[in-house]
């Protein structure tokens, strides 16, 4: 892992006192960080970003001890879930406190709390000593990034300060529940699952759709290249390559198996087998596919299972792309 020092520490947490934005490394991707009890700093965030003011931000915590300085009403599930999972990807959608700036929260009445699992964030969070509001440090709708180097391309200097704490350990964002209503309820699927979450809460989670509270990276549209991307099922994968050949587009292929097809047309990239390593890799490969500017972008089908179920969420976000967003 790259070596953060103490002094980078300090100017990241002078630039973040003093309203300004600074990019930093979480175990899931890394993170657009301002002073969340600072409205400026954090209406920064939406500008840089091009971010839609409705859209609630997660605010970074430095310990459990916090959760009341932004909670209302921290029921006994959530600190269960606290205890087992924090530091670590999981984000919870809680009652806010009256003080918390409505930008945060999308003018809603919850706020999405978290301790990252990242030795870099935590550091940042303790010198700090307060929240850290930090969605995904890009463009919003676009590839999440998980190197320090994403960042840059992307945001350049929008951001005072990256902290580069090498590549993002688990890949994929955290997963969110929300606790405001009677039953909690999984809004984004991550690393951790629903089952897991379950078996601490005690009763089953429902649907999505049972809860109206807007969750980051939920739209229909989301973690998406500019270039089309297609979904294509393992049987299908070589046909549908082929039959895109012989339309004459550049393709590039994202699959968990060598390439069959050997054509100066086509760059094959094969990902990782197992779940975890998957989503690992999957923002960075989707990056380097992204930049060749190929005419189409064709991921093969993952897996079912609960263990591939946010990776699947990221792909069917990242293949749904909205008119005039694509290359």
């Amino acid at each position: 892992m790259t070596i953060v020092s103490a002094d980078q520490i300090a100017r990241a947490v002078a630039a973040l006192r003093g309203g300004e934005l600074v990019a930093f490394p979480t175990e899931t991707v890394y993170g657009l960080g301002a002073d969340a009890a600072n409205e400026t700093a954090v209406r920064r965030i939406f500008a840089a970003k091009g971010r839609p003011a409705d859209h609630p931000l997660i605010v970074h915590l430095p310990g459990v001890d916090a959760l009341t300085d932004w909670a209302r009403d921290v029921p006994p599930a959530a600190r269960r879930l606290a205890e087992r999972f924090w530091p670590g990807p999981l984000t919870m959608i809680l009652p806010k406190a009256p003080h918390v700036p409505d930008v945060v929260t999308g003018r809603q009445p919850s706020i999405g709390l978290r301790i990252p699992d990242h030795p870099v964030a935590l550091a940042l969070l303790a010198a700090f000593g307060g929240g850290i509001a930090a969605p995904s440090a890009n463009r919003f709708g676009r590839i999440s990034p998980t190197r320090a180097e994403h960042v840059q391309a992307e945001l350049g200097d929008a951001v005072a300060l990256i902290l580069d704490g090498g590549p993002c350990r688990v890949g994929v964002e955290s997963s969110i529940v929300d606790l405001t209503g009677e039953q909690p309820v999984l809004l984004r699927p991550g690393q951790i699952s629903a089952t897991q979450i379950a078996e601490v809460v005690g009763v089953p989670l429902a649907q999505a759709h049972k809860s109206t509270t807007r969750a980051p990276g939920t739209l229909p549209s989301h973690y998406a290249p500019v270039t089309r991307t297609m979904i294509i099922g393992t049987n299908e994968l070589a046909p549908t390559v082929n039959d895109l050949l012989d339309e004459r587009l550049r393709i590039a292929v994202l699959a968990r198996h060598s390439a069959p097809i050997d054509h100066p047309g086509v760059t094959w990239r094969v990902a990782p087998s197992d779940a975890d390593g998957y989503a690992h890799a999957l923002y960075a490969h989707l990056r380097e596919l992204d930049a060749l500017r190929r005419d189409r972008i064709v991921v093969e089908a993952v897996p079912e299972g609960e263990a591939w179920l946010a990776i699947r969420d990221r792909l069917q976000r990242a293949a749904s792309q909205e008119p005039g967003t694509e290359s």
